[in-house]
């Protein structure tokens, strides 16, 4: 089991990439979570198996259709134990 966090950068926005990376995540049993950022890019975690992991990061490299993925920086970090998926409300720094 490994975790890890994902910012996803370019037209990632008003693209239901929150909503296809939820389902993504259901489909393949990973747990975590995902929101938008002020900024305009995209926080997720996923937290699994290695390899449904590393699937939902190649999914984020690219998200769905309509978005366009400029960059994505990836950081490993301590397990949670989080459990489904979940979409959050956007981080506003409060």
């Amino acid at each position: 089991m490994i975790r890890n966090r994902v910012i996803v950068s370019g037209e990632v926005q008003g693209v239901f990439f929150r909503d296809t990376c939820r389902r993504t995540a259901a489909e393949l049993g990973v747990a975590g979570w995902v929101r938008n950022l002020p900024d305009g890019t995209v926080e997720a975690v996923f937290e699994g198996p290695a390899q449904a992991v590393g699937t939902m990061v190649a999914w984020a490299r690219r998200g769905p259709e309509l978005a366009i993925v400029d960059r994505l920086r990836v950081f490993e970090e301590e397990l949670e134990g989080l459990r489904g998926f979940e979409i959050r409300p956007t981080w506003l720094g409060r």
